[in-house]
C-alpha cells in the first residue's frame, strides 16, 4: 500500500518540484494550499488567488488531487499580532521562524494527518533523518535557521524532497518537466505577506511616533519617526548627511524613544562577543551538557560562527563567540549547529 503524503503547496517552484518528485518516487501525494493573508488588489481580486491558480496548474499537471485551508485566523493570532508587538517594544522579530512553529508545522501539520497522511512535505532546502535537522545540500539556500523550532517527533513525519538538490536543481526540474511555476520568481518578504513597502505597510498597525536620532555621547544628529522601523546596523534611511562615514544604528531606548548612531561600518559599539538567550528550544526534547562548544548563526546565511554556550542562567542561554560578533539583534534567533546538524535555537535577549 502506498504512503500518504501531504505536500504544502504554495504555488512556488520549489513545492511544486516537491510534490513532482514524491510522485516520481511512488508515494500516493495529495497538494494543500494554506491561505494565511486576507487582502485584496486595487480591482478587488485576492492577492493569494494568483498563488492558489499555480497551485491548481500544477496539481493538474502534475495529476494529483488538492485542496485550500483557510488559516487566516490562526496566522493574524499567532503569527502576525505577536509581530507586531514586538516591533513596539523597539525588538527585530523573526516571522518565518514563529510562522513555521504555529502554521506550517502546528495547524498545518495537524490538518495533513486529518487527512490520513503518513508524511508532510514542504519545499524546504533542508534534510532529516526522522529524528534530526540537518543542513541541506545547498548551503546557500539552507533553511534549517527557521526550522530550529522543530521537534524531533514531528519530524518523525515530515519530508524534505528537496534536501540533496540544489535551485539550479529545482529549476532545471521544472523546466523539463513544464511546470507551470518553473519561471517563477522566489517569493520575499514577511512570511505569507509577501515584499511590499515595508514601512508604509507597518505605519497602519505601528503609529509614527517622532524621536531624536542621537550618538552614544548624546549629541542630536537627526530625527526618525519610530522605534519600531529600525534596527541595529542599520544604514539606509536614516537620512542624517553630512561629511564623514556613513551612520549606522547601534542601539535604541524604547522608553525614551531614542535611537542611538554612530558613524563607521565597524564602530566599536556594533560588536560584541558574548549574548543572553531566552525561550530555548532543542530539537531532541533533550538540553546537550553544558558548556558546549558549537557553531552558531545570528542571522539567516550568516557563514557558522564558533561559540561556546556557557551555561543556563535564570532560565537564559549565555553564548560567546571565538569572534566577535557584528549586530547582534534583539529577539532574532541564535540558531546551534555541531557540523551539519542543526541542535536548536534561542531568541535574541
Amino acid at each position: 500500500m502506498k504512503k500518504k503524503v501531504v505536500v504544502g503547496m504554495s504555488g512556488g517552484v520549489d513545492s511544486s518540484v516537491s510534490a513532482l518528485l514524491l510522485k516520481e518516487q511512488g508515494y500516493e501525494v495529495i497538494g494543500l494550499f494554506m491561505k494565511n493573508w486576507e487582502e485584496k488588489n486595487s480591482e478587488g481580486v485576492c492577492l493569494s488567488s494568483n498563488d492558489y491558480e499555480d497551485v491548481v496548474k500544477v496539481c493538474e499537471q502534475i495529476g494529483i488531487p488538492y485542496f485550500s485551508v483557510n488559516f487566516v485566523k490562526e496566522y493574524w493570532d499567532n503569527v502576525f499580532t505577536h509581530f507586531i508587538e514586538e516591533l513596539k517594544l523597539g525588538h527585530t522579530p523573526n516571522p518565518d521562524v514563529l510562522c513555521n512553529r504555529e502554521i506550517k508545522f502546528k495547524v498545518f501539520f495537524q490538518k495533513a494527518l486529518e487527512l490520513g497522511a503518513d508524511f508532510l512535505a514542504t519545499g524546504h532546502y533542508a534534510k532529516t533523518d526522522h529524528q534530526r535537522l540537518l543542513k541541506s545540500v545547498d548551503q546557500d539556500k539552507d533553511q534549517t535557521y527557521f526550522l530550529y523550532t522543530l521537534q524531533a517527533k514531528t519530524l518523525e513525519k515530515v519530508l524534505f524532497p528537496l534536501s540533496d538538490l540544489t535551485k539550479k536543481e529545482v529549476r532545471a526540474i521544472a523546466a523539463k518537466n513544464g511546470l507551470a511555476t518553473s519561471e517563477k520568481k522566489d517569493s520575499t518578504g514577511i512570511c505569507f505577506i509577501g515584499e511590499r513597502n515595508f514601512k508604509p505597510f507597518l505605519s497602519q498597525f505601528i503609529p509614527y511616533q517622532a524621536g531624536d536620532l542621537q550618538t552614544l555621547s548624546g549629541k542630536v544628529v537627526g530625527q526618525h519617526t519610530g522605534v519600531a522601523y529600525h534596527t541595529i546596523g542599520q544604514r539606509k534611511g536614516l537620512g542624517i548627511g553630512g561629511a564623514g562615514d556613513a551612520w549606522f544604528v547601534v542601539g535604541k531606548n524604547v522608553e525614551k524613544n531614542i535611537i542611538y548612531v554612530e558613524q563607521g561600518e565597524d564602530h566599536p559599539a556594533l560588536y560584541s562577543s558574548k549574548l543572553t538567550a531566552s525561550d530555548i528550544h532543542w530539537i531532541s526534547g533533550k538540553a546537550p551538557e553544558l558548556p558546549l562548544r558549537c557553531h552558531a548563526k545570528i542571522r539567516y546565511r550568516q557563514p557558522d560562527q564558533e561559540c561556546v554556550i556557557e551555561k543556563i542562567e535564570d532560565g537564559h542561554l549565555v553564548v560567546s563567540f571565538v569572534t566577535p560578533q557584528r549586530a547582534i539583534t534583539p529577539r532574532q534567533s541564535i540558531v546551534f549547529y555541531q557540523d551539519d546538524c542543526c541542535l536548536g535555537g534561542a531568541l535574541i535577549i
